[in-house]
């Protein structure tokens, strides 16, 4: 029995999971400014993965990276949701 396949989708939705609130936060905090440090990241984490000899933790890892990727396009998106007043708008920043 292969429980890779498991272990990969539950990693990927764990992550995925964790991302949301990340871009909140980070939008919240620090403004869609910040998408530079996700593209390095994310970077980071893709080239890591070509040298993670485990085909799993390469896929796990690889999955963060892409995650950091989709997160610049969430970060941008997540400026419109607060502008439309879905999410609350940071006071303390000008």
């Amino acid at each position: 029995m292969n429980i890779s396949g498991i272990i990969i989708g539950i990693a990927s939705f764990l992550i995925i999971g964790v991302f949301h609130p990340i871009v909140i936060k980070c939008e919240y905090y620090f403004t869609k400014k910040i998408w530079p440090i996700f593209l390095i990241l994310g970077i980071i984490f893709a080239v890591v993965s070509l040298y993670v000899k485990s085909t799993v933790l390469s896929a796990i890892v690889g999955v963060v990276g892409f995650s950091c990727f989709w997160s610049i396009g969430e970060i941008f998106k997540q400026e419109e949701r607060v502008e439309k007043g879905w999410f609350p708008k940071n006071t303390n920043r000008k």
